[in-house]
Protein backbone atom coordinates (compact mmCIF):
# COMPACT_ATOMS: atom_id res chain seq x y z
CA UNK A 1 0.00 0.00 0.00
CA UNK A 2 1.31 3.45 -0.93
CA UNK A 3 1.68 6.17 1.68
CA UNK A 4 0.12 8.87 -0.47
CA UNK A 5 -1.76 9.43 -3.71
CA UNK A 6 -1.94 12.96 -5.10
CA UNK A 7 -4.38 14.11 -7.77
CA UNK A 8 -3.33 17.33 -9.50
CA UNK A 9 -4.80 19.47 -12.27
CA UNK A 10 -1.89 19.49 -14.73
CA UNK A 11 1.64 18.34 -15.51
CA UNK A 12 3.21 21.47 -14.04
CA UNK A 13 1.77 20.65 -10.64
CA UNK A 14 2.79 17.01 -11.04
CA UNK A 15 6.43 17.91 -11.69
CA UNK A 16 6.53 20.59 -8.97
CA UNK A 17 5.19 18.23 -6.31
CA UNK A 18 7.42 15.38 -7.40
CA UNK A 19 10.42 17.70 -7.21
CA UNK A 20 9.46 18.83 -3.71
CA UNK A 21 8.28 15.63 -2.03
CA UNK A 22 11.41 13.63 -2.90
CA UNK A 23 13.25 16.21 -0.78
CA UNK A 24 11.72 14.66 2.33
CA UNK A 25 14.54 15.77 4.64
CA UNK A 26 14.04 19.41 3.60
CA UNK A 27 10.32 19.02 4.31
CA UNK A 28 10.98 17.44 7.69
CA UNK A 29 9.16 14.23 6.80
CA UNK A 30 10.22 10.63 6.34
CA UNK A 31 10.74 9.18 2.87
CA UNK A 32 7.34 8.16 1.51
CA UNK A 33 6.03 5.99 -1.29
CA UNK A 34 3.76 8.27 -3.31
CA UNK A 35 2.06 8.52 -6.68
CA UNK A 36 0.91 11.61 -8.58
CA UNK A 37 -2.09 11.41 -10.91
CA UNK A 38 -3.09 14.15 -13.38
CA UNK A 39 -6.77 14.96 -13.86
CA UNK A 40 -7.60 15.19 -17.58
CA UNK A 41 -10.09 17.97 -16.93
CA UNK A 42 -7.54 20.36 -15.44
CA UNK A 43 -8.62 22.62 -12.53
CA UNK A 44 -12.32 22.56 -13.30
CA UNK A 45 -12.33 18.81 -13.64
CA UNK A 46 -10.36 18.35 -10.42
CA UNK A 47 -12.92 20.47 -8.58
CA UNK A 48 -15.90 18.65 -10.05
CA UNK A 49 -14.78 15.02 -9.82
CA UNK A 50 -11.45 14.95 -7.96
CA UNK A 51 -12.78 13.55 -4.65
CA UNK A 52 -14.66 10.80 -6.47
CA UNK A 53 -11.59 9.82 -8.52
CA UNK A 54 -9.47 9.65 -5.37
CA UNK A 55 -12.09 7.45 -3.71
CA UNK A 56 -10.99 4.66 -6.05
CA UNK A 57 -7.57 4.67 -4.37
CA UNK A 58 -8.88 4.37 -0.82
CA UNK A 59 -7.75 0.77 -0.48
CA UNK A 60 -4.41 1.30 -2.26
CA UNK A 61 -3.14 4.39 -0.38
CA UNK A 62 -3.07 5.47 3.24
CA UNK A 63 -3.56 9.16 2.47
CA UNK A 64 -4.67 11.39 -0.41
CA UNK A 65 -4.18 14.97 -1.56
CA UNK A 66 -6.21 16.88 -4.13
CA UNK A 67 -4.29 19.90 -5.47
CA UNK A 68 -5.72 22.50 -7.85
CA UNK A 69 -5.65 26.21 -8.67
CA UNK A 70 -8.42 28.52 -7.53
CA UNK A 71 -8.10 30.53 -10.70
CA UNK A 72 -9.65 28.66 -13.60
CA UNK A 73 -11.48 26.03 -11.55
CA UNK A 74 -14.89 27.55 -12.22
CA UNK A 75 -16.15 27.74 -8.65
CA UNK A 76 -18.63 30.37 -7.48
CA UNK A 77 -17.21 30.23 -3.96
CA UNK A 78 -15.41 33.40 -2.84
CA UNK A 79 -11.95 32.07 -2.00
CA UNK A 80 -9.62 29.08 -1.81
CA UNK A 81 -10.39 28.23 1.81
CA UNK A 82 -14.12 28.00 1.23
CA UNK A 83 -13.53 25.68 -1.73
CA UNK A 84 -11.12 23.56 0.34
CA UNK A 85 -13.77 23.20 3.03
CA UNK A 86 -16.26 21.94 0.45
CA UNK A 87 -13.78 19.54 -1.15
CA UNK A 88 -12.57 18.26 2.23
CA UNK A 89 -16.15 17.35 3.11
CA UNK A 90 -16.45 15.30 -0.07
CA UNK A 91 -13.08 13.64 0.52
CA UNK A 92 -14.04 12.76 4.10
CA UNK A 93 -16.93 10.63 2.85
CA UNK A 94 -14.37 8.03 1.78
CA UNK A 95 -11.16 8.96 3.59
CA UNK A 96 -12.33 10.41 6.91
CA UNK A 97 -9.35 12.58 8.00
CA UNK A 98 -6.83 10.81 5.81
CA UNK A 99 -7.31 13.12 2.79
CA UNK A 100 -6.98 16.86 2.23
CA UNK A 101 -7.54 19.31 -0.58
CA UNK A 102 -5.11 22.14 -1.30
CA UNK A 103 -6.45 25.02 -3.40
CA UNK A 104 -3.74 27.44 -4.54
CA UNK A 105 -4.72 31.10 -4.92
CA UNK A 106 -4.40 32.32 -7.55
CA UNK A 107 -2.41 29.43 -9.09
CA UNK A 108 0.56 27.08 -8.74
CA UNK A 109 2.98 29.53 -10.35
CA UNK A 110 2.99 31.57 -7.14
CA UNK A 111 5.10 28.79 -5.55
CA UNK A 112 7.78 29.30 -8.20
CA UNK A 113 8.53 32.73 -6.73
CA UNK A 114 9.86 31.48 -3.41
CA UNK A 115 13.48 32.26 -4.30
CA UNK A 116 14.92 34.67 -6.85
CA UNK A 117 18.16 32.72 -7.00
CA UNK A 118 16.37 29.45 -7.79
CA UNK A 119 14.26 31.03 -10.52
CA UNK A 120 17.13 33.01 -12.05
CA UNK A 121 19.38 29.97 -12.13
CA UNK A 122 16.71 27.72 -13.60
CA UNK A 123 15.73 30.06 -16.41
CA UNK A 124 19.34 31.14 -17.06
CA UNK A 125 18.64 34.81 -16.33
CA UNK A 126 21.48 36.99 -17.66
CA UNK A 127 19.96 40.45 -18.01
CA UNK A 128 22.36 42.17 -15.58
CA UNK A 129 19.47 43.20 -13.29
CA UNK A 130 17.73 41.14 -10.62
CA UNK A 131 14.68 39.41 -12.04
CA UNK A 132 12.27 40.90 -9.51
CA UNK A 133 13.61 44.40 -10.22
CA UNK A 134 13.20 43.78 -13.95
CA UNK A 135 9.60 42.67 -13.45
CA UNK A 136 8.82 45.80 -11.43
CA UNK A 137 10.38 47.91 -14.16
CA UNK A 138 8.18 46.14 -16.71
CA UNK A 139 5.06 47.01 -14.72
CA UNK A 140 4.33 43.77 -12.85
CA UNK A 141 2.57 44.33 -9.53
CA UNK A 142 3.65 42.50 -6.36
CA UNK A 143 1.74 41.42 -3.26
CA UNK A 144 2.62 41.90 0.42
CA UNK A 145 4.90 38.84 0.29
CA UNK A 146 6.86 40.36 -2.63
CA UNK A 147 5.47 37.82 -5.10
CA UNK A 148 3.99 38.81 -8.47
CA UNK A 149 0.24 39.21 -8.29
CA UNK A 150 0.06 37.54 -11.72
CA UNK A 151 2.71 34.83 -11.17
CA UNK A 152 2.13 32.91 -14.39
CA UNK A 153 2.33 36.03 -16.55
CA UNK A 154 5.48 37.17 -14.72
CA UNK A 155 7.14 33.82 -15.32
CA UNK A 156 6.15 33.80 -18.99
CA UNK A 157 7.58 37.31 -19.44
CA UNK A 158 10.89 36.24 -17.91
CA UNK A 159 11.01 33.09 -20.03
CA UNK A 160 10.48 35.10 -23.21
CA UNK A 161 13.53 37.19 -22.38
CA UNK A 162 15.55 34.04 -21.67
CA UNK A 163 14.22 32.39 -24.86
CA UNK A 164 13.05 29.35 -22.91
CA UNK A 165 9.73 27.50 -23.23
CA UNK A 166 7.42 27.17 -20.23
CA UNK A 167 7.70 23.47 -19.43
CA UNK A 168 6.82 21.07 -16.65
CA UNK A 169 10.52 20.26 -16.22
CA UNK A 170 11.13 23.87 -15.18
CA UNK A 171 8.70 23.48 -12.29
CA UNK A 172 10.54 20.41 -11.04
CA UNK A 173 13.92 22.16 -11.30
CA UNK A 174 12.70 25.11 -9.24
CA UNK A 175 11.08 22.79 -6.67
CA UNK A 176 14.40 20.98 -6.35
CA UNK A 177 16.26 24.21 -5.54
CA UNK A 178 14.00 26.51 -3.53
CA UNK A 179 13.78 26.52 0.26
CA UNK A 180 10.91 24.25 1.28
CA UNK A 181 10.74 25.63 4.81
CA UNK A 182 10.64 29.36 4.14
CA UNK A 183 7.83 29.59 1.57
CA UNK A 184 5.12 31.90 2.93
CA UNK A 185 2.33 31.10 0.48
CA UNK A 186 -0.73 30.08 2.56
CA UNK A 187 -1.64 27.09 0.37
CA UNK A 188 1.93 25.80 0.46
CA UNK A 189 1.99 26.16 4.26
CA UNK A 190 -1.23 24.16 4.50
CA UNK A 191 0.28 21.47 2.27
CA UNK A 192 3.52 21.34 4.27
CA UNK A 193 1.68 21.17 7.58
CA UNK A 194 -0.49 18.34 6.29
CA UNK A 195 2.55 16.36 5.18
CA UNK A 196 4.15 16.93 8.58
CA UNK A 197 1.04 15.71 10.39
CA UNK A 198 0.95 12.50 8.35
CA UNK A 199 4.62 11.72 7.77
CA UNK A 200 6.67 13.55 10.37
CA UNK A 201 10.00 11.93 11.17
Amino acid sequence: MKDLVILVADKNAEFALKGAIVRHQSLGIRAIDFEVLVHPGRDGGARKTGPEILARDRHRSRHALLVLDFEGCGTELPNALSLEEQLDGRLAEHWDRKAKSIVIEPELDVWIWGSDNAVEGTIQWTEGIRLRDWLKREGHAFDANAKPKRPKEALEAALRVSSLPRSSALYRKVAQNISLRRCVDPAYIRLHNQLLSWFSV
